[in-house]
């Protein structure tokens, strides 16, 4: 294949993990719905510590095309891991994610980036008639998802979806972790950027087992609580423990009241008195609440000051040009 010097458009990373079956088919796929249609384009397979032949046909590949990029971890590290060391080392200026078990359609990328073009800075995929087993796949999903729209603000199908559309300085300073990949377009709309969703075809699975099950809607919970920390009290955390710490003390002043009132005019002994107790653990709790919004104030302060990270991000600046 002629290789384009010109400026890459398209990065199209692929997470893999034991799919020998599916690579070939997946590379023939992308390369067909690519070539001739989206000028420059690159496809980085990355390889997830893979204990079958997955690499050696990547290496294949990479052999008879130079287009593919093939990254190796030493050892399975996960999805997100995955997509995030695609996400380093794509040169394109838009970087699509997709799966590699031939359950995302590479037809659809086109779609996506038209929806690129009109100005959106990520497009997610929508599996509108997936063809998951639906108790153990498709209904958790649906939860999900209208748990993380409710709690992010920003309104999706289909988080699970890997096919989206990013452009590249989106996912350029995006730290993942976790199960963090699926949480992006929330995580991306921090520093403003503008999401839409369109639907997208989704396929059987035909090679191979899922390497996901019903388990992983609870590291999904967790995460989402860390999204939902990191969109409202990033730079300000004294904002959500100085509230409860301030209410923990309030409580046991109230409480403390209470039991004192009993004492001097029921007659009960502060050591019979279940509201004293509680007004001397709510009087803890308030404080250290309160000891651990200063940290956290202290560490965020810390985070950005010590990178010179600023808490904003840039689109464009225009100014006038003194030399004109």
């Amino acid at each position: 294949m002629k290789k384009n010097k010109d400026k890459c458009r398209v990065s199209v990373v692929i997470p893999l993990f034991n799919e020998e079956d599916n690579v070939e088919l997946v590379y023939k796929q992308v390369t067909d719905a690519l070539s001739g249609h989206l000028g420059n384009y690159e496809i980085i397979f990355v390889d997830d510590g893979s204990t079958d032949r997955t690499l050696e046909v990547l290496k294949e590949i990479r052999h008879r095309d130079p287009i593919a990029k093939v990254i190796s971890f030493r050892r399975n590290f996960g999805q997100t891991a995955a997509m995030a060391a695609g996400f380093d080392y794509a040169s394109g200026e838009v970087v699509i994610p997709m799966d590699g078990d031939l359950q995302n359609d590479p037809a659809d990328i086109p779609a996506l980036l038209a929806k690129i073009n009109e100005g959106y800075d990520v497009v997610s995929g929508w599996r509108k008639d997936r063809k998951d087993a639906y108790v153990k796949r498709t209904l958790p999903s649906v939860i999900a998802n209208w748990l993380i729209s409710k709690i992010t603000g920003v309104r999706l199908h289909d988080y699970g979806c890997t096919l989206k559309a990013y452009k590249k300085e989106i996912v350029r300073h995006l730290n993942l972790y976790g199960e963090m990949h699926r949480f992006i377009p929330a995580l991306a709309s921090l520093s403003g950027a503008k999401v839409a969703e369109i639907p997208v075809a989704h396929h059987p699975r035909k090679y191979g087992a899922s390497k996901y099950g019903i388990s992983r809607t609870f590291k999904v919970i967790v995460d989402l609580i860390t999204v939902k920390f990191l969109l409202s009290y990033s730079t300000k955390p004294m904002r959500l423990l100085g509230p409860l710490g301030f209410g923990g003390l309030g409580l046991s002043v109230l409480f403390g009241i209470f039991a004192l009132y009993m004492k001097f005019f029921d007659a009960l002994t502060l050591n019979r008195n279940p509201l004293f107790l509680l007004s001397v653990i709510l009087l803890f709790m308030g404080v250290q609440l309160l000891s651990i919004g200063l940290v956290a104030e202290i560490n965020v302060r810390t985070y950005h000051e010590s990178q010179k990270k600023p808490i904003y991000v840039i689109r464009e600046i225009l100014v006038d040009n003194p030399d004109s």
